[in-house]
């Protein structure tokens, strides 16, 4: 009995000491992070005679909450809108990881409120045509987020970029807004037989748990009613052309939808062939997805995942993005160090970027007018080859051929 008498004391003082602790943890966060006064706000001026936009869509699936952070840091700049989406195998925590950790990630996120997570997840079926749904309806949100953006930008977790933000916003500052960057051709050789006439079910549609894909017996005929394009899945589209693909004021890019819900890597043709086939858009397209990567030859169906061995080819590389990387791999670090100048857990430096002091301290913990850009030497690179896509734009003897 005397030992009973002791238990609910000590179980209390317990008690007690550990709701001290939580609440002194608290405080603490409270302190530096949730109640921190963020610095002044400035305005982000979009449209015409001010810089461009891009609305990033980065997708991932479980287990890469940290991998699709990372790409966040290094892509983000306060003028653009972002949206985090880990598909339905990543559970209810990982998303909630997610949106935890990039709120807190640096102070200009929660200042500017241009960071959102998916909070109901779509399936991703890599060979099938569930992530062409989960694409338009990241376009959609996104184009109800914000009413200013210019560009479509998809990334996976496996992406990462080449250059900084202000090189990117001050290369496409030359280009028509209404371009849509994508790689494409009606050339389908091989891909006639074992891509474009299979017809395939992907269960990810249909079934909350499943992603499996299933082939018909029996193929189909080659459509006549509109020409098949087929490409790179990462595409950079225009907001004139999203508007277009998810409104769909035509019956185009309903029709194409229908179509290519059966198809076998439906992201590889279907933004291809709407944009081909659509007298508005046909003529706005670059032959070009923007990304290093290396294939074998033949290619295969992914790149190789590049590593420190590719470092030299990265580094000379004229293109802003790059694929694909594994988790955490060193070269990474070496494009951190060496091309985008960021420091670990923080935000790519930019002309946006005002804190000075110490060397540990964060440049983007405060800021000053988010609208101007101070481009770097490898946006001299990237303008090069802009006006190279260009020119062979306005020739259109590379365009929908």
């Amino acid at each position: 009995m005397a030992a009973e008498r002791w238990i609910f004391p000590l179980c209390a003082a317990a008690f007690v000491s550990l709701l001290v602790f939580f609440y002194a943890i608290i405080g603490l966060t409270a302190s530096s992070v949730l109640f921190s006064r963020p610095p002044a706000l400035t305005y982000v001026r979009c449209g015409a005679g001010h810089p461009p936009s891009f609305a990033y869509y980065i997708s991932g699936g479980r287990g890469d909450c940290d991998r699709v952070l990372r790409l966040l840091l290094a892509v983000y700049h306060p003028r653009n809108r972002y949206l985090l989406h880990l598909s339905t195998d990543a559970s209810g925590s990982e998303r909630t990881e997610l949106a935890v950790k990039a709120r807190l990630a640096i102070p200009a996120i929660r200042a500017f409120g241009n960071v959102d997570v998916l909070g109901k997840p779509d399936a991703m079926s890599y060979t099938g045509s569930s992530e062409i749904a989960a694409t338009l309806h990241a376009a959609s949100v996104l184009l109800k987020l914000d009413g200013g953006w210019d560009w479509f930008v998809t990334l996976s977790a496996t992406d990462y970029p080449l250059m900084t933000q202000d090189d990117l916003i001050h290369v496409f500052s030359s280009a028509p807004r209404d371009l849509n960057f994508i790689e494409h051709t009606s050339d389908l050789g091989w891909k006639e037989n074992h891509r474009v006439q299979p017809i395939v079910v992907d269960s990810g549609i249909y079934l909350a748990r499943r992603t499996k894909i299933f082939s018909a017996s029996e193929g189909r005929s080659t459509p006549d009613a509109f020409r098949f394009f087929t490409g790179s899945p990462w595409v950079i589209l225009s907001r004139s052309f999203m508007e277009y693909c998810v409104l769909g004021w035509e019956n185009l890019p309903r029709t194409l939808l229908m179509y290519f819900t059966n198809v076998v890597l439906s992201q590889e043709g279907y933004f291809h062939s709407v944009v081909c086939n659509s007298p508005d858009f046909k003529n706005t397209t670059v032959n070009n997805d923007l990304r290093f990567m290396l294939w074998d030859n033949p290619p295969g169906m992914q790149p190789h995942f590049l590593n420190m061995t590719n470092f030299e080819e990265i580094s000379e590389s004229e293109l802003p993005f790059a694929r694909q990387f594994q988790k955490d791999d060193p070269v990474l670090d070496k494009i951190d160090e060496k091309i985008l100048g960021r420091w670990h857990h923080q935000a790519v430096p930019g002309a946006w970027c005002s804190a000075k002091g110490s060397s540990w301290m964060d440049p983007c913990s405060k800021w000053s007018n988010v609208n101007i850009v101070k481009p770097g030497l490898r946006a001299k690179k990237f303008a090069e080859l802009m006006k190279k896509l260009l020119d062979e734009c306005k020739s259109q003897l590379n365009s929908c051929k």
